[in-house]
């Protein structure tokens, strides 16, 4: 399992915490439930810790229609995607 390190921008920091998708999805890929983060300061920044089988895997699961249907719901900003990988 490889550990990823994600931040990105959400347009309501509330809703995207409450939002099931985010599990529904990872997990629907085979990879653990992510751990969300929120930014102390209160910007539309948000993080999660995601373990997946490898990074292809979690790369191919973003090019999905599944992960566009998940993002769109949660108000996440795709352009905002950074992925960091421990180690």
């Amino acid at each position: 399992m490889e550990t990823l390190l994600i931040f990105h921008e959400v347009d309501d920091v509330d809703h995207w915490l409450a939002s099931p998708k985010r599990d529904e999805f990872f997990e629907a890929q085979g990879m653990g439930a992510p751990r969300a983060f929120t930014d102390p300061e209160g910007s539309n920044r948000v993080g999660l810790v995601v373990e997946t089988p490898s990074m292809d895997t979690f790369q191919e699961a973003l090019k999905s229609d599944d992960a566009a249907a998940a993002m769109k719901h949660d108000g996440v900003r795709p352009e905002t995607i950074v992925t960091l990988t421990a180690g």
